[in-house]
């Protein structure tokens, strides 16, 4: 009897973080949890008589869309190694750029600094495209017409040249997106002992020697969780970097064609609903496998800094 007791003060003592954690239980419920039954599209041939429960059955027909095309191995290729690229250059530079930022001292210009990183992600993807397309455009681009005509130079046409592509778009990820990833590496370097690096500046260690061995060691169990949270996303795309940045140009699809991309433009030319379903759970599975396996991995290597 006192151990039930006991039970019930313990669960009233953390009644009332239930109800702080109340109104986000409820949003991911509806916005992530009940649109899951929408998932039995990907094995219907949907109409709009039969609904979501009533049409046709077709098995792993609308899977065989995605796998028999012959574009599955390119926009498969470049889903994983843009998306790749996108985890190892961010996560470098980020945690650069938060390392110059916890080296200034001056509380202003740090703060000045912040918001300039974090802008860019503040930035809707529409007005991105149409800012890259100022700097990439043909003839009236700044590269072109600023740059290498005053210089003699032949104009380049981006957006019919694939070679370009792949370091534009790395690029563009990596300056939208470093100011989150770079907040919460500079969060966590706030947090280290200043006495550590005392310590470390009256041995004579440089300042790279106290980067490798202490700030970046204090950073791993970040760089770990950042990276698990990444691989999970690794077959999906930022769809408006992928499809809005290049202006949907077709002379280019080869390097911007992503899964996403290329779901939308079948649901453009098919309106194929069960494909699109299909693709989902595709890259939902994949994603969810990774999330597992790589986990495992950090767990066999390092268990305190695994995830669960």
């Amino acid at each position: 009897m006192k151990a039930k007791g006991k039970t019930k003060i313990r669960w009233r003592k953390y009644i009332p973080f239930y109800i702080m954690a109340l109104p986000a239980i409820i949003y991911f419920f509806i916005n992530n949890y009940m649109p899951m039954s929408g998932l039995i599209l990907a094995f219907e041939r949907y109409t709009i008589t039969g609904g979501v429960y009533g049409s046709e059955k077709v098995g792993l027909k609308n899977f065989e869309f995605l796998f028999k095309n012959e574009e599955a191995w390119i926009m498969t290729r470049n889903t994983l190694l843009y998306n790749i690229a996108f985890i190892v250059l961010g996560t470098i530079v980020a945690i650069l750029v938060a390392y110059v930022l916890h080296e200034l001292r001056g509380k202003v210009s740090k703060k000045i600094y912040q918001t300039v990183i974090l802008f860019p992600g503040l930035l809707s993807i529409i007005i991105v495209s149409y800012l890259a397309n100022a700097l990439l455009a043909g003839d009236t681009g700044f590269i072109n017409n600023r740059i290498l005509m005053p210089l003699g130079l032949e104009s380049i046409s981006f957006y019919s040249d694939g070679k370009w592509w792949p370091f534009i778009l790395i690029f563009i990820h990596i300056w939208q997106m470093m100011g989150t990833s770079c907040i919460l590496y500079l969060a966590n370097m706030s947090a280290i002992d200043p006495g550590i690096y005392e310590a470390a500046n009256l041995d004579g260690a440089s300042r790279f020697a106290t980067f490798m061995k202490i700030t970046l060691p204090s950073l791993i169990p970040t760089i770990i969780t950042m990276t698990i949270l990444s691989v999970g996303k690794i077959f999906n795309s930022d769809f408006g970097l992928f499809y809005q940045v290049p202006m949907n140009s077709g002379a280019i699809l080869d390097v911007t064609q992503t899964i996403d991309t290329y779901v939308y433009r079948g649901l453009i030319n098919t309106a194929n609903m069960g494909m699109s379903a299909a693709a989902c759970f595709y890259q939902s599975v994949v994603g969810f496998i990774l999330v597992i396996l790589t986990n495992i991995l950090i767990r066999k290597v390092s268990s305190e800094n695994a995830m669960f």
